[in-house]
């Protein structure tokens, strides 16, 4: 694949990248700096958005478990799945963001 020097594909993901960047930047200079407050909130989101699933993976587990004798069997995968779809939705929200 030859590429010729100003010419970019609009799919590639590092044209793709610094126009977010570029975007982000302008959003700042026009919006200005993000307060200490608003910056708190995000991070708390973010744990709430792993906190969140992580818990009903385990509180689902422990009422399967409870209903089928089977002591951990659904209670620690049901936790590594809460926990795993909870990190990728963070990731998402920050990636977006």
């Amino acid at each position: 694949m030859n590429r010729v020097p100003g010419n970019h594909d609009e799919n590639d993901p590092l044209v793709l990248a610094a126009r977010r960047d570029a975007d982000r930047k302008q959003r700042a200079r026009r919006e200005g700096e993000t307060s200490v407050g608003r910056r708190l909130a995000q991070i708390g989101v973010l744990g709430w958005m792993i906190v969140t699933p992580t818990l009903a993976g385990i509180f689902l587990g422990r009422w399967l478990d409870g209903l089928m004798h089977s002591g951990l069997f659904w209670t620690a995968p049901l936790l590594l799945a809460g926990l795993g779809f909870g990190c990728w939705s963070a990731w998402k929200w920050v990636e977006k963001a």
